[in-house]
Order: C-alpha cells, then sequence, then structure tokens
C-alpha cells in the first residue's frame, strides 16, 4: 500500500510545475532530478492522474488536472509554514522554512554570519538560499518565489516591494599600486575619465556607476567589461585599467597576489544602499521575521561582515561635506 503524500513531495512537484524542467527543479532546490522523478511518479500514482503532458521540444507541460493539484499543494504548503508559526508562538522553538536571497557581489561577505549563522542558530528551520544578480532577485521577489532578499537600493518598484535600508556604500575607484593615481588621497571624475576603466558589468550595477559619470556630463573609457568581481580586481592588479566598486573586501590583495589600492572619489557619489527587500503584499511570518533582525543586527553604517567598513563611514562623511 502506497504511503500518504508528503509536504516534500509536493514543494519538489510545486518547483517543477513552475520551472517546467526536473532539471531545472533539481538545481533550484538541490535535490537530484531521481528523488524529484520520484515524487512526482508517486503523487501520479497515489492520486490516480496525470500531472504532467512530457513533451521533448517544451518539457514539462501541466495537465488540467495538474495545474488544479498545483495550486492546491500550493495552498497546504502555505498552510504548513503558517502552522510552524504558530507552534513557535506556544513553544518558543523557531521551525518552520524560508527562502532568502542575497547579491551575489556581496554574498561572500555576509553569508556566513547571516545565513549560515541563522541556520546554525534555528537548527529546525529549513533555510534555502538564492544567490543571483539583482534582475534575477527582484523578479522572484515580485513573483512571491522568495520570502526576502538583501539587496542594493536600484530599481526598486516600492509599489511591488518593501525596502528597508541598512547600511551606505560609498562607491570608491579601485587601482593597481603602480597606477598613476594610487598615491592621490581622493580623485575626480574628470581625472578618471582620461585613464582606461573596467566595467562590472551586471544588471542595473553598471547603470549606477556610469550615471556617475553622466550626472557630471562625463564619459569613461572603458575598455573592458565583466560581471565576476574577482576577475575585475585581477584586472585592476595587472593595471590593466581601474574600476569602480562599492562592495570593499579587508583584502587589498587580488587573488593572483598583485596588491589593489583603494581611493576615495570626490565630490557628492550617491551612495548604493544595501538593505531587506520583501514582497509587498506579504505578511512576514516569526522565521521571516527572525531573518530581517538578524540582518538589521549584523549589518549597519559601523559593521558589515567581512567588509572594511571604517572606509565607508569616513568616505561617506567626507563626500557630505564637499
Amino acid at each position: 500500500m502506497l504511503s500518504r503524500i508528503t509536504l516534500r513531495q509536493m514543494e519538489y512537484f510545486v518547483t517543477t510545475a513552475e520551472s517546467g524542467s526536473i532539471i531545472i527543479a533539481s538545481e533550484k532546490i538541490h535535490i537530484s532530478s531521481p528523488s524529484i522523478s520520484a515524487a512526482i511518479a508517486h503523487m501520479e500514482e497515489e492520486l490516480h492522474v496525470q500531472l504532467f503532458i512530457r513533451q521533448h521540444a517544451k518539457g514539462l507541460l501541466l495537465t488540467e488536472i495538474g495545474e488544479q493539484v498545483k495550486d492546491a499543494c500550493k495552498v497546504i504548503l502555505a498552510q504548513s509554514s503558517d502552522l510552524y508559526s504558530m507552534s513557535a508562538d506556544f513553544t518558543g522553538i523557531m521551525r518552520g522554512k524560508i527562502k532568502v536571497g542575497c547579491f551575489s557581489a556581496f554574498a561572500p561577505f555576509v553569508y556566513a554570519e547571516i545565513i549560515h549563522g541563522f541556520a546554525n542558530l534555528y537548527k529546525q528551520v529549513d533555510v534555502e538560499a538564492v544567490i543571483d544578480d539583482h534582475h534575477n532577485l527582484t523578479q522572484e521577489l515580485t513573483k512571491n518565489t522568495l520570502d526576502l532578499a538583501l539587496l542594493y537600493d536600484l530599481h526598486i518598484d516600492e509599489n511591488i516591494i518593501n525596502f528597508t535600508p541598512l547600511a551606505d556604500l560609498p562607491p570608491y575607484v579601485l587601482l593597481s599600486e603602480t597606477h598613476l593615481l594610487a598615491k592621490h588621497k581622493a580623485v575626480t571624475l574628470e581625472e578618471l575619465a582620461e585613464y582606461p576603466m573596467i566595467l562590472l558589468d551586471m544588471p542595473y550595477s553598471n547603470d549606477y556607476f556610469l550615471s556617475l559619470f553622466r550626472k557630471n556630463n562625463l564619459k569613461p573609457n572603458i575598455i573592458d567589461t565583466c560581471k565576476y568581481v574577482d576577475v575585475i580586481r585581477s584586472m585592476v592588479g595587472n593595471n590593466i585599467g581601474y574600476t569602480i566598486l562599492n562592495v570593499r573586501p579587508k583584502s587589498n590583495l587580488s587573488n593572483d597576489g598583485k596588491r589593489l589600492v583603494m581611493v576615495r572619489i570626490s565630490g557628492d557619489m550617491r551612495p548604493m544602499k544595501i538593505g531587506i527587500a520583501t514582497p509587498k503584499n506579504a505578511t512576514l511570518t516569526n522565521v521571516q521575521q527572525a531573518f530581517s533582525s538578524r540582518c538589521q543586527a549584523f549589518i549597519s553604517n559601523q559593521y558589515i561582515p567581512g567588509m572594511s567598513v571604517s572606509y565607508f563611514s569616513e568616505a561617506h562623511i567626507k563626500n557630505q561635506k564637499e
């Protein structure tokens, strides 16, 4: 006799239904494809229905009954999360699930203390982390497939997403120690425009860096672009060009061991703000509120895990005075 359908099997089915592919679902929830296939097969056998039509060109398409089962499963999964939250109110034990996003540029710095630290503190909470670029994370928030995300305050639609700022990250110029401007205490955008620039080419971030120049009617001399910060730091370390960043690692070396120099940019430079983003129409559960509180406790203008915050505070004060 078959066992009843579990919440975990429902989760596998819903993720597959929304992905249209077992392989994509496997990557999203970090579960093997055979395990997901077995869960779907079990549900079909238990319910005596076909949930998917398997088309080679289009992947998996939900049947009519499959659509209804998906909607019902999403309601049940949401209710189960609410039950965990209610039980936490009475027992004091934090239980349930949370799916959090983190912008890839600062994930290496905050992951251990914020995300892993939360999971280690609340061992009965199932924490799923999604590391992605800003655009994809905001899209996931819009679709309510993320509970919260640590993001910058870039292109946030206030009608759809709530954003709580935590800390300012002023822009700075990163140079090779052999660069002609490396010994300057501060540089202007006019000075930078004369030198080769390597642009961090990530959605929204790239436009933010370019807007600094546009605001001053300047055009940077971009000789290369890259979406990987570590690669750009190595390019800068080898004096291929300078770059402008907001996140400041404590290390002043590139991955290939070249020494890097960070220099303040003079003038009124709008800082990026790192903060917590949540769907506008969502009511935070106890688990989500606890994670948000941890972010607020661990990220401020005085402290950001893995980063040298003293520079940010000092640079921001100086820029405000100029």
